[in-house]
């Protein structure tokens, strides 16, 4: 079983063979899933094209708030991290 350790900043590396399994490349994301007392990794991928359609935006609210727009992405392709999808 692979150990990671914390550095004084609360850091850690994950270890070459899970970052394999999980196919993750330097700079890529990866969220973390509290559970009870555990934490689950799961890599964040995907971009904003993955996702076109997904967000309503009514006439409005136009022009768009890219700030909420983009925080509204990054909670939708969270979620389906999560879920698997």
């Amino acid at each position: 079983m692979p150990i990671a350790r914390l550095t004084s900043k609360g850091q850690m590396t994950i270890p070459k063979e899970i970052r394999k399994t999980l196919n993750l490349k330097p700079s890529e994301k990866v969220i973390i899933v509290v559970e009870g007392d555990q934490a689950i990794i799961k890599p964040l991928k995907g971009d904003i094209l993955n996702i076109g359609g997904s967000i309503r935006v009514s006439d409005k609210e136009k022009p768009v708030d890219f700030h909420k727009v983009r925080e509204e992405v990054k909670k939708t392709i969270a979620k389906k991290a999560v879920i698997g999808k």
